[in-house]
């Protein structure tokens, strides 16, 4: 019997870790969302409508706000929350010998903790697997209570849904108001953002020059940031001169702009002034898909591709050329920005009148002409 109930016991707390996986409880959110909708679309369309102050499906999509909704939000808190609150119960029941080191030690303690517990690893030291248990016991509740406050809003939007307070209301105002909200709150999370990022580089950046000399970043000649960040680690203090990655940055885009620009420009001529329009339509597509291609790919390309190739071709007639060379960068960096040259010069090409083309045509220049003294200065 003991044997028996600890194999019950095993396998009650293996199905409340599956119930309360995260794709489960948004699972549950959906299924009680179209309850919701289902359950006061009919109770409304049942209804003479007469007695109705807004179309049955409002109804149905207030019903279905109400069960999602507040659900999301919690989950959203939730899920900000939980890992501040476990990180300090877990360093609440680390040993004495761990909350006696630095912040920066107890950090490190505490990663490597989360990644036995991950890994289901177990540790020799009591103290820490007590430490473990605790924190698995600590999820595995905050877990359930989660999943129970979205089960009671799900059958409370139910309840809802079913009432005839629902009918009462004015549903199609309500959903415009909930969903003028939430558009309200996309944009505000899109410009929160923005501004979080530039208060991040600013402040940061303000961090980093209190430690290195204005002068000497916007003059310095040497960039090796080699330094250690601990009192513990062994490093020089680095030497932090952004003039070579000044010098770098401007070399890799003018390489990058004289296979870019020339390349570009006369696709775009003969796209607009000589290619059929069969050719067209399919040329064009084609470099709309190549400027979608994802820069990590072209610098996966460049890392195992170009790189090499330049350096074995530089080897060939006997240049010492590195693989991490301005000219790989430069290379890539202008295949990558060709779709973007000429798809912009096709347009502004196609933009000068076709009365300028005609005129010239008429005056006897050939199409080779009117491109060069016509079109492009017309375009510029």
């Amino acid at each position: 019997m003991p044997l028996a109930g600890q194999v019950s016991a095993k396998g009650i707390t293996a199905l409340l870790e599956t119930m309360m996986n995260m794709p489960l409880i948004l699972l549950a959110i959906l299924v009680f969302t179209v309850l919701a909708y289902m359950l006061a679309y009919r109770r409304a369309h049942q209804r003479p409508q007469t007695e109705l102050k807004s179309l049955p499906r409002y109804y149905g999509y207030m019903a279905a706000l109400w069960a999602g909704l507040p659900a999301l939000l919690l989950i959203f808190v939730w899920l900000a929350l939980e890992p501040r609150l476990l990180d300090q119960e877990l360093l609440a029941s680390l040993p004495e010998s761990v909350l006696s080191q630095t912040k920066e030690h107890q950090s490190l303690a505490l990663n490597d903790i989360k990644l036995k517990i991950e890994s289901g690893q177990f540790d020799q030291d009591p103290a820490i697997e007590k430490a473990i248990e605790v924190y698995r016991r600590h999820k595995q509740q905050g877990s359930m209570l989660l999943f129970g406050l979205v089960i009671a809003l799900g059958f409370s939007a139910l309840a809802f849904a079913s009432s005839r307070a629902l009918l009462r209301r004015h549903a199609r105002i309500g959903v415009e108001r909930v969903m003028l909200l939430l558009l309200m709150a996309s944009s505000a999370i899109a410009i929160v953002t923005t501004v979080g990022i530039v208060l991040s580089v600013l402040f940061e950046s303000l961090r980093f020059f209190q430690a290195v000399s204005l002068f000497d970043f916007m003059f310095g000649l040497e960039w090796s940031p080699q330094t250690a960040i601990r009192a513990d680690q062994v490093g020089s203090s680095g030497s932090f001169g952004a003039v070579p990655l000044f010098v770098g940055t401007m070399l890799i885009s003018a390489i990058a702009l004289l296979i870019a620009v020339p390349v570009g420009l006369m696709s775009a001529i003969y796209l607009s002034e000589y290619a059929s329009r069969r050719l067209r339509n399919f040329a064009k597509p084609m470099l709309e898909i190549l400027a979608g291609i994802p820069t990590v790919v072209y610098g996966f390309f460049a890392a195992l591709t170009v790189a090499p190739l330049v350096r074995n071709l530089g080897q060939s007639i006997g240049l010492d050329v590195s693989s991490e060379s301005a000219l790989a960068a430069g290379v890539v960096m202008g295949v990558m920005i060709i779709p973007f040259v000429s798809s912009l010069s096709d347009d502004v090409i196609n933009a000068v009148p076709q009365a300028l083309r005609d005129g010239s045509l008429a005056l006897g220049a050939t199409p080779s002409e009117t491109v060069r003294q016509v079109i492009i200065p017309a375009a510029l």
